[in-house]
């Protein structure tokens, strides 16, 4: 599979790349984004910590915004950052142009209702063909984190729960959480998966919970002054859903923090930190 090179920027000793390729997967162009750290030059297979955005984000935000390539450099990360929904042309977005569905709003689910089905296969598309494509071009090994934020804390809980054995670490930044029972949630899965909500419940990590096989720690951060806190994130169901079901979670309240990339600069050097201790070569 060929890659087109868009971009090139040394970086703390590294490099930042910014990538396209036709995807199988969801039946369009996609843009990702790859930072290899200094020990990549050496040509020893390195862990890997892909990084999913939230709303209307784009494969950009990450690497911009949140500061995560210095630390990455030190602890010899590399950092995969994929587009957060196929567009183009021929890809649907909302039909009301409204941003909280459709392009950019892809939520890491595999739709099964046209006229969605035929591209918007997210979660395949990061659980599968994004790293076999990253550990066949770079220096990557295949031990695995995955993170995000907001919606993309979603796509980053559902991808580890959904595939145990897939990720050695998992982690997020002011998740939706309880995707069935928020209006962002309802609006993307009634379009994506129809109307049923028993099949919803595949793509929720609440529901998930109860039924993971894997007891994989979860670290969560939420700021308390969120605009998006009560109404769509809801991480007291999070909660409430590893204590019953006996996940190890740490959800951490961060007082005066708001839902921006000023809040995930402050802490994602804590969440690298968590990433590379336990995607140690051992």
């Amino acid at each position: 599979m060929s890659l087109e090179t868009l971009g090139t920027q040394r970086c703390f000793g590294g490099w930042l790349q910014r990538l396209r390729h036709r995807s199988s997967t969801v039946d369009c162009d996609m843009t990702f984004a790859v930072y290899l750290p200094p020990q990549a030059e050496s040509g020893e297979k390195l862990p890997v910590l892909y990084w999913l955005s939230g709303l209307t984000c784009t494969d950009e935000n990450f690497m911009q915004k949140a500061g995560a390539q210095r630390l990455a450099a030190e602890l010899g990360l590399i950092l995969v950052a994929p587009d957060t929904s196929p567009r183009g042309p021929d890809v649907p977005g909302d039909p009301d142009g409204a941003w909280d569905f459709g392009h950019g709003a892809g939520f890491y689910v595999n739709a099964t209702r046209a006229p969605w089905a035929r591209h918007y296969r997210m979660h395949d598309y990061v659980v599968h063909e994004l790293p076999a494509l990253i550990e066949a071009h770079f220096p990557a090994s295949d031990r695995r984190g995955i993170s995000g934020h907001s919606m993309g804390g979603h796509g980053a809980l559902v991808c580890a729960l959904r595939n145990p054995g897939r990720y050695r670490s998992v982690s997020a930044f002011a998740p939706i959480v309880n995707p069935m029972r928020c209006p962002w949630g309802e609006k993307a899965l009634s379009h994506y998966l129809g109307e049923d909500r028993e099949h919803w419940r595949q793509w929720d990590a609440c529901a998930l919970l109860a039924e993971a096989t894997e007891r994989l720690p979860l670290l969560v951060d939420q700021g308390d002054k969120d605009g998006f806190l009560v109404e769509q994130l809801k991480p007291e169901a999070l909660q409430a859903a590893a204590d019953a079901a006996g996940h190890p979670l740490t959800l951490r309240m961060q007082p005066g923090y708001d839902h921006s990339y000023y809040f995930i600069a402050s802490f994602i050097d804590d969440h690298l930190r968590h990433h590379a201790q336990a995607l140690a070569d051992r």
